[in-house]
């Protein structure tokens, strides 16, 4: 990933709206106050693949943290508990687990 540009608000403001989404296009805009980072500007694109990929990093924390309640004993918190937690289908982390189980 390429480095991130750090812009002043002020210089910010003076290039415009639109110099500074068409900067982030290419590369994240970190916007600085007094040399502190108080905002980002960044494509669509990049946002939407970070996302993915903390969503597949979440996936698979809690997938291993599954096979791990399922697997040892004795369990401090249940599978049920865990899946309540962090708002996961219970059913499909066995599934799942039961998977990769499977294909070891």
């Amino acid at each position: 990933m390429a480095r991130s540009l750090r812009m002043p608000i002020s210089i910010a403001y003076r290039k415009g709206l639109s110099a500074v989404a068409a900067t982030a296009e290419t590369q994240r805009v970190v916007l600085t106050s007094h040399g502190r980072p108080v905002a980002v500007v960044d494509s669509a694109e990049r946002i939407d693949e970070s996302l993915r990929t903390v969503r597949e990093a979440a996936r698979l924390v809690v997938e291993n943290l599954a096979d791990v309640a399922l697997t040892r004993e004795p369990a401090r918190l249940t599978l049920d508990e865990v899946c309540a937690m962090v708002g996961v289908d219970v059913d499909r982390v066995r599934a799942r687990s039961e998977q990769l189980r499977t294909a070891q």
